[in-house]
């Protein structure tokens, strides 16, 4: 009675940064001896692996662990979903939804949810026989179910009419693993199993008093004090025995992310890692064209390392990431290999490919900026088209340098001669020959030249004869 209630606030997708915060949370209230912790939750949903050690740490705890899913307008759908059945006392705020918990497969699409089968569910009548649904106040037939009863609100399947299975094999194992997931969960908690296997399967999604008179969580409240004063006086059970909560009267202690979580939960933004990627890749490309730069590099090594642990841990395509390191290659290939801008603009459409599907965005929060990507693509297109602009304008100027230079220059004769002689060119003596003869100081064309010998002839050849 004389411990604060611990509460934890997570406002965003369930990534690593965000089961760090919660795991640590927990493991923070079972050393301080706190009598409860409170996970005030808004999710649009989030990774698989996070979901999964979060509900572990809630099913180990030896502290209740009570989510709440708050501020009003806030949602707990899919992974949320989940964490809500684990918890240990499920409540909502009003104006929040729960649900659409179908799981999305890594690298592909969502597991499609099945079609209900026609007379499998009743759909808000007042009162239904038969046996195939329930309405919203009674029982219903012989198999479906009322919201009243464990039925849930858009009432059962017949037996004989199971849903038709996913497509593919994979989706079927992710749809299968999920049900029975979330089914052992509502199983250990005591709440209703049967909507939440339709949740998983046809992704349905309940407000806060449907989702209460359904059985789905234990309470409403309207803010963390009401929950408070709601739950005191409840049994939990925990793996360490069955205890009475008293929190009518608690305080609440706020715990906040610390610097490493927030650290975890900006380089795991999967946008950051994408831009991480390419400053690693661009400051190491130019670490090698300009050796002894130093600071790209260094720059480049860590973006690099720092996007690859996000990669480690973020639902990633790696052909999607393959295609984006052949892009760059082949962007940089453009520079070095004549091709008349087919490796560049090769090199780009193999950048936008790979970025659009590095990452899976149909889990909630973890897609890549498409205005990003084509932010990035479109200044690689104009890079591009500049280096190809630049090189077709030099190749069009007159050569500067070397032998080259010379035909195009005057000359001045030091001396007068028939055939060879001494003239002076760009600051230089050089030997000359001429077709015919040369006066001192005469003005002199080079026509070519042949080694260290310039062939000449008067610049102005009628003035010469």
């Amino acid at each position: 009675a004389d411990r604060p209630v611990l509460l934890l606030t997570v406002q965003d997708a369930i990534g690593p940064a965000t089961a760090d915060y919660i795991v640590r949370g927990i493991e923070k209230a079972e050393t301080d001896g706190d009598p409860l912790v409170v996970l005030a939750l808004d999710t649009p949903g989030g990774l698989d692996t996070s979901m999964r050690r979060i509900i572990q740490k809630i099913l180990t705890s030896s502290v209740p662990v009570a989510t709440f899913v708050y501020p009003p307008g806030a949602r707990a759908a899919s992974a949320g979903t989940y964490i809500l059945y684990a918890s240990h006392i499920a409540a909502m705020a009003p104006a929040t939804n729960v649900g659409a918990a179908t799981p999305v497969q890594i690298g592909g699409g969502q597991a499609a949810p099945p079609s209900e089968p026609e007379g499998g569910a009743g759909r808000g009548a007042p009162s239904t026989g038969g046996d195939g649904g329930g309405g919203a106040n009674d029982r219903g037939g012989a198999d479906g179910g009322g919201a009243n009863d464990g039925g849930g609100a858009n009432g059962g399947a017949r037996p004989d009419e199971r849903p038709p299975p996913p497509a593919s094999v994979e989706e079927r194992k992710a749809l299968n693993d999920a049900v029975a997931y979330i089914r052992s969960l509502a199983e250990r908690r005591g709440r209703n199993a049967e909507w939440a296997e339709r949740a998983v399967t046809y992704s349905e999604s309940l407000s806060a008093r449907a989702a209460l008179d359904a059985g789905v969580i234990d309470l409403v409240a309207d803010d963390v004090s009401d929950l408070l004063r709601r739950v005191d006086g409840r049994s939990v059970d925990l793996p360490t025995g069955s205890v009475t909560l008293a929190t009518a009267n608690a305080a609440v202690e706020r715990f906040d992310p610390d610097w490493r979580t927030r650290l975890l939960a900006v380089i795991s933004n999967p946008t950051v890692a994408y831009i991480l990627m390419l400053i690693g890749i661009y400051g190491l490309v130019l670490e090698g064209y300009n050796p002894g730069g130093v600071l790209p590099g260094v720059v480049g090594g860590i973006s690099l390392l720092l996007a690859l642990f996000s990669f480690q841990i973020l639902p990633v395509n790696y052909a999607g990431l393959a295609l984006i390191l052949l892009g760059v290659i082949l962007m940089i290939a453009e520079s070095l290999v004549p091709s008349f801008g087919a490796l560049g603009f090769g090199g780009i459409v193999s950048f936008v490919l790979g970025s659009v599907i590095l990452m899976n965005e149909d889990v909630p929060g973890f897609g890549i900026s498409r205005v990003l990507i084509g932010a990035v693509a479109t200044a690689g297109a104009l890079a591009l088209l500049g280096t190809i602009w630049l090189a077709i304008r030099t190749r069009r100027r007159p050569v500067v340098t070397g032998t080259e230079e010379l035909e195009r220059q005057s000359a001045s004769a030091l001396e007068d001669f028939e055939t060879e002689g001494d003239v002076f060119i760009r600051g230089e003596r050089w030997r000359a020959r001429s077709p015919v003869p040369v006066r001192k100081g005469q003005k002199l064309k080079v026509r070519r030249v042949e080694g260290l010998l310039l062939h000449v002839e008067p610049a102005d050849e009628g003035a010469a004869r």
